[in-house]
């Protein structure tokens, strides 16, 4: 949540510690809202549908783990108030996409990422790193990156056996929210980034999807 409280330096890097402390820690998030999967009905997998779900779940918490900490590097070194008041409000809506995934994971008999802090760290790197450059590519990165994370779920989406309607219902849910955030972020201003650009990107993601689906 965010207030018009002026923080020193020091006072943003203990929250950015406490944040990330929040985002690592097993069921250290608590969601704002409850997870779409409460109503829908058990399957029943077998070991091996239920293994690769756990192994999809786990990329995409893993992602949010992600984009926490690109939220929380672009709200450290965002210029203007407004812009680190919505990259602090995105971190908070993404809390949810990170306890609904957890959740699902543990359901499945399983557990997150083991790279989850290594990732946070070079995800959070990044994040300072395009605030320092402006607002405008920070914004922008926000958008580019929530274009590539709409395509994951899209995949998915397609993988996930039909009568698996709790994990279904995560991922569209965390889609069409995803889709917000990047279509908020262009229209406060970010940038278009280029395709080759945006070529980059995926192929760092491909990493991270690769190394977490099993680990």
């Amino acid at each position: 949540m965010t207030t018009n409280r002026h923080y020193s330096p020091a006072d943003r890097l203990l929250m950015q510690a406490d944040a990330a402390l929040r985002t690592l820690l097993p069921f250290s998030g608590q969601p704002g809202r409850p997870s779409p999967a409460v109503v829908k009905p058990d399957a029943e997998l077998d070991e091996r549908d239920s293994r690769h779900v756990a192994g999809l779940m786990r990329i995409n918490h893993t992602g949010e783990v992600c984009a926490q900490a690109l939220y929380q590097g672009q709200a450290l070194t965002a210029r203007l108030p407004q812009v680190r008041a919505a990259m602090e409000r995105a971190a908070d809506e993404e809390i949810d996409h990170l306890a609904w995934c957890e959740q699902r994971i543990r359901q499945l008999g399983s557990h997150t990422s083991v790279l989850n802090p290594l990732f946070y760290g070079l995800s959070f790197s990044i994040g300072a790193s395009a605030g320092l450059i402006s607002d405008r590519v920070s914004l922008g990165f926000v958008a580019a990156t929530e274009d590539q994370v709409c395509k994951h779920l899209d995949d998915h989406l397609g993988q996930l056996p039909a009568e698996d309607e709790k994990s279904r219902a995560i991922l569209e849910q965390m889609r069409v929210d995803e889709a917000e955030h990047s279509t908020n972020a262009i229209a406060a201003g970010g940038l278009r980034f280029p395709a080759p650009i945006k070529f980059g990107m995926s192929m760092m993601a491909k990493v991270m999807t690769k190394t977490t689906y099993r680990i």
